[in-house]
């Protein structure tokens, strides 16, 4: 979701359900006691249990889903404008491509205002992807774009802008006020807890570019020392989601910065990846630099995903990086899917130059919202390396 080298700037809810145990070889150390109570100390998997989990995962291929009639997470998630119909159309689209997963953003404030309501909604998209073969990995806190998130009827696009309504998560006063921490707590808790044994849910993704200060408009707004709030309760997030005991890994993704070695990363990025127990990042560039990236954080040993990548005026393209992953075993989730309210085949330049039309070169997104391929080579590049051919 970054531009790269832009600087333009309730109770029930927490009911953990007595199912059937998912378990695997490696981890079932992490989920009950002798006593049969849930184990607090849910530990970070070792590179071992890392390996042996995405051992049984194949190589998983998918995008950055928001459906085409949400402009954002809220729009998504709230009782009024969930969309099954258009999920379920578009989940289609998805699965004919030969994709098996989807990284899909929550959001705090539908399970503030109606967590009961919030975690059915989840289980309807879960039944949704189940239904099309598709394992989310879902994100629960998010630094981009509006710091001021309001629950409610959203905003209209901004004609020709990218990602014009997106919202953070946890909002600015939040982060701010640590009295909500509590609540930021709860909402963790509760969701993970919920479904932390669903074989459904591919993952966790706690909280999305974490120090990402960029966006459309909102520079001048932005806390200037965001970090100093940011790193703290993302250590507390990690927590709160290990001691849901979840039987699905966590991971928070790195996305700017050097990586070449463990100097040089910024405490945030050390954090994300002593505490992940998948290595995931980001990669909007050339196909040299993702394979570099890769050569770069294989020395932790353990699997990596590219949770966001694509963007095709900077290079970042299906053609050029799904070979690549595919040799390293690398799990690719590519950003937008269909062309909607969200509006990313536009650039990110888009925040400070005039569009009137339709870009020249679609920046995100495969499909037109009547379904049909933005390139056609490109689905069929997909489609060769998923073998849904």
């Amino acid at each position: 979701m970054k531009p790269n080298t832009m600087r333009i700037f309730s109770t029930s809810s927490l009911f953990i359900p007595l199912c059937v145990l998912f378990l695997w070889c490696g981890c079932d150390n992490h989920r009950k006691t002798e006593t049969g109570d849930v184990d607090p100390n849910r530990k970070i998997w070792t590179a071992e249990e890392a390996n042996a989990w995405q051992a049984g995962q194949g190589w998983l291929v998918g995008p950055n889903y928001t459906p085409a009639t949400a402009i954002n997470q809220l729009e998504m998630w709230q009782e009024d404008t969930f969309d099954p119909e258009t999920i379920d159309k578009e989940l289609g689209w998805a699965a004919d491509l030969g994709m098996n997963t989807a990284r899909v953003y929550l959001h705090d404030l539908p399970y503030e205002h109606d967590s009961v309501g919030f975690i059915a909604r989840i289980d309807h998209f879960l039944q949704l992807t189940d239904k099309h073969g598709i394992r989310p990995l879902f994100v629960f806190f998010d630094s981009c774009w509006d710091p001021f998130p309001v629950a409610g009827k959203q905003r209209d696009p901004k004609p020709h802008v990218h990602n014009s309504g997106w919202v953070q998560s946890p909002g600015q006063h939040a982060l701010k006020d640590s009295t909500q921490y509590p609540r930021l707590e709860r909402y963790v808790k509760g969701v993970i807890g919920h479904f932390a044994d669903d074989p459904r849910i591919l993952g966790w993704d706690v909280w999305n570019e974490p120090d990402n200060m960029t966006g459309p408009s909102y520079e001048a707004v932005e806390i200037k020392d965001k970090v100093s709030y940011v790193l703290p309760l993302l250590e507390q997030a990690f927590e709160w989601a290990r001691s849901a005991n979840p039987s699905q890994p966590l991971t928070s993704g790195v996305w700017a910065g050097d990586w070449s070695s463990d100097s040089t990363l910024k405490p945030i990025e050390r954090l994300q990846i002593e505490q992940s127990d998948i290595i995931s990042f980001h990669n909007y560039d050339t196909p040299e630099d993702f394979e570099k990236r890769i050569q770069q954080l294989q020395r932790y040993g353990k699997p990596l995903w590219c949770t966001e990548y694509m963007a095709r005026p900077n290079g970042s393209t299906f053609e050029g990086f799904l070979p690549i992953a595919k040799k390293y075993n690398v799990a690719m989730f590519n950003w937008g899917f269909v062309d909607g309210k969200t509006q990313t085949i536009y650039p990110w330049d888009s925040w400070t130059k005039s569009y009137t039309a339709e870009p020249p070169l679609w920046f995100h997104d495969i499909f037109r919202g009547d379904g049909t391929p933005y390139k056609q080579g490109e689905v069929d590049v997909i489609k060769t390396l998923t073998n849904a051919e």
